[in-house]
C-alpha cells in the first residue's frame, strides 16, 4: 500500500533518545547504530505469512494487467486508488500478491536480472503479511523495543499497516488483509476492493471473461 506520509503525525513515530544516525549527511550503509538490546529481549517474532504484497510501479496500469492477469494468469484481486494513482493487486497465492502504483509519464528502463545498474530500480516498497491486528501491534511492539522507527497503524481500508526500514534503507511495510481479496473468486461488482472508479480497459474485459488482447515483451 501507499507509504503513511499523509496519515501519520511526527509523535507517532518513536524512536529512542540518542538513537539514529549521528550525521544526517552520510550515505545509509556507512553507519552502524547498534542497539543494546539482544534479540532473545524482544517480544515474540509474528507468524510471518509470506508477502502480502510487492509494491511496483508502471507507467501504464492497462498493459500490466494485460501482462499479470493475462499472460501470467496471476488473477486481479483490487483496483484501488492511492490518491491520484491506481494502485492495483494480483494474487500468486492465499494473502500473497504483487501490487503496482501507475505514475503517469514515468520512465521505464530493462535489465537483465541481477545485473548491477547505475538507474534506479523499479522498486517502492516491500509489504510482509501477518495475520491479524494483534501481530501487527505486536511487532510494532517488537520494532521499537529494538530501538527502531517504526508508524502507528495505518488504516488502508482492505488492509492495516505500519511502515519502517531496513538497514539499507529499504522500505518494508508490515500489513494483514481487513477484507481479503485473495484465495476466492474475484467479484468486480464489490467496489470495496475494485475501488477505481475508472478502471484501465482489461480490466473490463476481465468482467466480460477474460484478457483479449496480450503485451510481447523481450529478454533485456
Amino acid at each position: 500500500m501507499p507509504g503513511p506520509a499523509s496519515h501519520v503525525d511526527a509523535a507517532d513515530v518513536r524512536q529512542p533518545a540518542g538513537a539514529g544516525r549521528a550525521d544526517a549527511s552520510e550515505p545509509l550503509g556507512t553507519l552502524m547504530d547498534m542497539s543494546e538490546t539482544t534479540a532473545n529481549e524482544l517480544p515474540d517474532a509474528p507468524d510471518w505469512r509470506g508477502i502480502n504484497h510487492l509494491a511496483l510501479v508502471t507507467p501504464d496500469m492497462d498493459a500490466t494487467v494485460r501482462f499479470y492477469a493475462g499472460v501470467l494468469g496471476m488473477r486481479l484481486t483490487a483496483t484501488l486508488m492511492a490518491g491520484p494513482m491506481r494502485h492495483y493487486f494480483f494474487e500468486m497465492h492465499d494473502g500473497n500478491t504483487v501490487a503496482f502504483f501507475e505514475i503517469a509519464g514515468m520512465e521505464t528502463f530493462a535489465k537483465p536480472a541481477g545485473a548491477p545498474s547505475d538507474r534506479a530500480i523499479q522498486l517502492d516498497h516491500l509489504s510482509f503479511n501477518v495475520p491479524d491486528e494483534h501481530a501487527l501491534e505486536l511487532l510494532r511492539k517488537r520494532l521499537l523495543a529494538a530501538g527502531s522507527e517504526v508508524t502507528s497503524v495505518v488504516d488502508h481500508g482492505i488492509m492495516r499497516s505500519i511502515y519502517f526500514h531496513d538497514p539499507n534503507g529499504i522500505a518494508l511495510e508490515a500489513s494483514w488483509w481487513v477484507t481479503d481479496p485473495t484465495g476466492r473468486p474475484a467479484d468486480y461488482t464489490d467496489t470495496g476492493t475494485f475501488a477505481d472508479p475508472d478502471p484501465v480497459p482489461a480490466v473490463e474485459e476481465l468482467r466480460r471473461g477474460g484478457i483479449e488482447s496480450l503485451p510481447r515483451t523481450r529478454l533485456a
